[in-house]
Parts: structure tokens; C-alpha cells; sequence
């Protein structure tokens, strides 16, 4: 086992920072791809969301291989390896990855058949992602790792902030790459996929960097207890999910009206959870982390929240676009950008403010952070929007937003559980008022839905795994499968925009945040039956 720095923060630290930007900053680039490559490649709604059931399915996968072949060999595979080298390998894999989604967009431009074409680059992107899964589950407790333990919350937090910057000018930097520096309009907007080659080719050069400096730069090789718990009963129903989940894919490639099989999957994923409590309730032997209830309500709840954070994102440029909505003709794919940015933009003032708690200062001095922080991480969204040439007049509205959020973290008082109930309902609140309304109000009440998110990862990640004991690495494995939910809710939204309109379907976030404050109720009732403090649960921000 590595022993961490008792002196402060490993100087390798801030390499590893590194990995954190690239997650955030190519997740939130899908929410320009996906309308881009619908009008490219003639997609419909569930067809174009494909890109998040690629992109976020590969964490499942790759987090499912990992716990698979530790169970096999009954060691933590990526402790055996250490945490450096998981980095390393991930960080390959991505390049590997970036570099078959240029031959695959290039070989697409020789194919008359366009479906066909987007599924090759697809399968691409699956593995930059596969890359991202093992980088992901390695980068976390290796931030812990490097410096006093004592500072790990710190080092996460600064983390999830470089990550939430990603998040941010991400979308920007892939406009700019596809239509220009300024924002247009009409056919001078327009564009051809081949300009998606320069961005991979960015990206293949980035991750070779960034590899190398990691293989270079002298760091502890960062490993835990290499123990694995056996939990046979948990490994059944994750093969079951697994089987859901290959039913989806199926599905996917003989239809082009999939919406059916999303349903049945989704459906089947929350049968086999259910019924894993009913059953290790009666007896817990052999089901590991899966015999508390808050783990598997916690598992419902990371499937929930990461879906309807991606979904009600990657939707947002199909809703933009109607005419009618916000404009009389309806944004062009290059004008969204703003959009989007300020959505993820939230993600990142929340998880700033939150980070705030966490620094050894007074009372006082945090009330008045909480308050100045957010409209500093807001410049920072707007500086970002103003040098891309956007009218940054437009994001105003936005500070509302934030003076509600404000509002929500008093409120919340820093508890986990009231919190999550509470931005579970100014989530609900946000979604209804957009579904029943048009023009700026409701496109910054969908847009506000970043802001409520920001908060969530930490408050249900810590709940979840509280009073699990020497079950709490493995009950963190499964949570972090659950990212799953990024992949499957999106295109459930996107089939029934195809069926109801791309407005009413924002009925799903709806039910996702309807969940999550459900889900704040119900757990604080089963840790109170089990004797732990609620209020005091704790964990680092996705």
C-alpha cells in the first residue's frame, strides 16, 4: 500500500488534475454533437441520443469487466496494478479511441448509407469512453492518495471544479471548431462532419500527452487493499442489468424505432434492483453491499440523477432548434453553444459553492462565499461566452436562476438529505414551469436544471454508502455503475420526443426529480432505523 504524503499535496497532483478536465470536457461537447450529427446523418430524436447511450454505456461496461475479473481472480485488479498505470492504460485507450473515431468519420464519408456511418463512429466513441471508465475509477481515490488524507475531500473538490470548468467551455471550443468563432446564422453556419477530425486528432495528441507525462513524472503507483469481497448474489443481478442493457443495444441496431426496448430495459434494470432488496432483505448472505436498502435505493437514485442531467442537456439543442420555442424560426446549430455552456456552467457553480464547506473557515466567512462564489464562477461562464464572440446579454436572465440556488443552499444547510430534497423540488418546480410555458422563462427553467443537479452527486453518493462498513469500497463500485442511467435515459426522452414533441418530453426530467426527492425521504428514514446520523454523511463530488 502507498503511503500519501503527511506534508500536504503531492506535486503529481496537479498532472492528475488533467484527467478531471478531459471527462468534463468531452462529455458536455456530446450536447453539440448530437444535434450536428442529427441533421447530418438525418437521425431521429432517440436515434441522435445514441451518442450518450455509447458514451456513458461504456462506463458500465468498463466498470462491470473491472469488478468481473476481480471477482474471477478474487484480488482488486486495479489495486494490483496501481492506480498510475490504470490512469495510463485509460488514458491509451482514449487515444486509441479518438483515433478510430477519425478513420471511422472518414470511411462514413465514402458510405451512402448515413445510419450505418454514425453507428461506426459510434463504436469509436464507445471506446474513448471505455478509456474514460478506467481513468475515472482509477483518478478518485488516486487524488485521496497523493497528500495528508486528511486534505483528500480538498484535492476531490478542486478536482470536480477543474472538471466542471471542462464541462463549461467544452461546448464552446467544439463550436468554434465546427462553425466558427462567432456565433452565426443559416448557411453560414453549416458545416460538414469531416470537421470533427480536427477536434480527435486534438484530442488523440492530448490524451499521447498526457500519457506521457504520467509515465514520466515520478508519483507514488497510488493502491489500496487489493481484498475483493465475493458477493455472488450482487454478481447475478449486475449480470442481469448487464442483460438489460445488452437488449437495449440490440435493439438499437435492428430497428429504427428502438423507443420499445429502452422501456423494457429501463423497466427490467429497476425490477431486478427491487427485487434484489425484497430478496437480500430475508437474507443478506452472499449479497454484499446490496443487502442495505440505501445502497440499492442510492444505485436508482446515481441512475436517475445522471440521467436526467445528461438527458435534459442533450435534448436542450433539439428543443432550441423548434421554431416557435424560443425564436420565431428556431436557433441554428451554431447560435446553441451559449446554451449549453451556461447549462453545464451551473453544474460547475454548484459544485464551487459546495467545495466552499469544506475549507477550515468561519461561519461567516462561508455565508458571504456562498453569495459570492456562484456570480464568479457565473463571470467566469460569461468571459468564456464574450470571447467566443457570443451575446453574452442573452445569459442575464440566468442570474434568477442563481439567486434561487442561493436560496436552496441556506436552506439546505449544508445537510445532505435536506438538500437533495430540496433541489429535488426546485427541480420538479424548474422542469413543470418549462413544460408549460415558452421563450426565455421556459428555456432557462430547463436550463436552471444544471444548477439543481450540481449539488446532487455528493448528497446521494454519501447517503448511499453510509453504515456500510468494510462494504463500502465495493458499494461504491456499484454506484458508479449505475452512471449507466447517462446512457439510457436520453434516448427514452428523445423516443418519446419523436412521439409527443421534443417540449412534453421534458416530462422525463420531471419524473427523474419527482425520484430524487423520493429518494431524500426514504433514506433518511432507513438510516434512521439503522442508528446513523443522517445529517452527517458525507462524500466528494462527482
Amino acid at each position: 500500500m502507498s503511503t500519501p504524503s503527511k506534508q500536504g499535496t503531492h506535486p503529481s497532483f496537479s498532472v492528475l488534475v488533467l484527467v478531471f478536465f478531459f471527462w468534463g470536457f468531452v462529455a458536455a461537447s456530446n450536447s453539440i454533437l448530437i444535434p450536428f450529427c442529427k441533421s447530418h446523418f438525418e437521425l431521429t430524436q432517440i436515434q441522435s441520443q445514441l451518442i450518450d447511450f455509447a458514451f456513458y454505456g461504456a462506463y458500465f461496461v468498463g466498470s462491470l469487466i473491472l469488478y468481473l475479473l476481480s471477482a474471477m481472480k478474487g484480488v482488486d485488479i486495479l489495486n494490483r496494478i496501481g492506480f498510475k498505470k490504470g490512469i495510463i492504460y485509460g488514458l491509451l485507450i482514449s487515444g486509441v479511441g479518438a483515433a478510430a473515431t477519425i478513420g471511422a468519420v472518414n470511411l462514413g464519408l465514402g458510405m451512402t448509407d448515413k445510419t450505418a456511418a454514425f453507428y461506426l463512429i459510434l463504436g469509436a466513441y464507445f471506446i474513448v469512453a471505455l478509456g474514460f471508465s478506467l481513468q475515472q475509477t482509477a483518478a478518485n481515490p488516486f487524488a485521496v492518495l497523493l497528500g495528508d488524507p486528511a486534505g483528500g475531500a480538498h484535492r476531490l473538490s478542486l478536482a470536480g471544479g477543474v472538471n466542471s470548468f471542462g464541462t463549461t467551455i467544452g461546448p464552446i471550443i467544439v463550436s468554434i471548431l465546427l462553425f466558427g468563432s462567432a456565433k452565426v446564422s443559416g448557411a453560414e453556419g453549416d458545416t460538414d462532419i469531416s470537421k470533427i477530425n480536427v477536434l480527435y486528432l486534438t484530442l488523440v495528441g492530448l490524451f499521447l500527452a498526457a500519457a506521457g507525462i504520467f509515465a514520466a513524472t515520478k508519483m507514488p503507483k497510488g493502491t489500496e487493499d487489493d481484498h475483493f469481497e465475493s458477493s455472488p448474489k450482487a454478481t447475478r443481478s449486475l449480470l442481469g442489468i448487464t442483460l438489460m442493457f445488452v437488449v437495449i443495444a440490440i435493439g438499437t441496431g435492428v430497428t429504427t424505432h428502438p423507443l420499445p426496448y429502452f422501456i423494457a430495459g429501463i423497466v427490467g434494470i429497476l425490477v431486478i434492483l427491487f427485487y434484489s432488496q425484497f430478496s437480500a432483505r430475508g437474507n443478506g448472505e452472499g449479497w454484499g453491499a446490496m443487502r442495505y436498502p440505501q445502497l440499492i435505493m442510492g444505485m436508482i437514485a446515481i441512475f436517475v440523477y445522471v440521467g436526467v442531467e445528461v438527458s435534459a442537456s442533450s435534448n436542450l439543442g433539439e428543443l432550441l432548434r423548434t421554431p416557435g420555442f424560443l425564436t420565431l424560426e428556431g436557433l441554428h446549430e451554431s447560435e446553441i453553444s451559449p446554451y449549453i455552456s451556461i447549462f453545464w456552467g451551473g453544474l460547475m457553480i454548484g459544485r464551487w459553492t459546495g467545495a466552499i464547506s469544506v475549507f477550515n473557515i468561519s461561519k461567516t466567512a462561508r455565508q458571504v462565499l456562498s453569495v459570492v462564489v456562484p456570480f464568479i464562477a457565473y463571470g467566469v461562464i460569461l468571459g468564456a461566452n464574450a470571447w467566443k464572440g457570443n451575446d453574452i446579454t442573452a445569459l442575464y436572465p440566468f442570474a434568477i436562476c442563481i439567486v434561487i440556488q442561493i436560496a436552496g443552499f441556506f436552506y439546505g444547510q449544508e445537510k445532505p438529505t435536506k438538500t437533495l430534497l430540496t433541489f429535488g423540488v426546485m427541480g420538479v418546480a424548474a422542469m413543470v414551469i418549462g413544460l408549460f410555458t415558452t421563450g426565455v422563462v421556459a428555456t432557462f427553467a430547463f436550463i436552471s436544471g444544471g444548477l439543481f443537479c450540481s449539488v446532487m452527486w455528493p448528497c446521494i453518493f454519501s447517503l448511499s454508502i453510509a453504515g456500510l462498513g468494510k462494504y463500502t469500497g465495493q458499494g461504491s463500485s456499484f454506484l458508479i455503475m449505475m452512471i449507466l442511467g447517462g446512457a439510457l435515459v436520453p434516448p427514452l426522452q428523445g423516443g418519446i420526443a419523436d412521439s409527443i414533441g421534443i417540449h412534453m418530453s421534458y416530462i422525463v426530467p420531471v419524473v427523474c426529480f419527482a425520484y430524487l426527492a423520493f429518494f431524500a425521504l426514504r433514506v433518511k428514514s432507513i438510516l434512521n432505523s439503522q442508528g446513523i446520523d443522517y445529517e452527517s454523511a458525507t462524500s466528494g463530488g462527482h
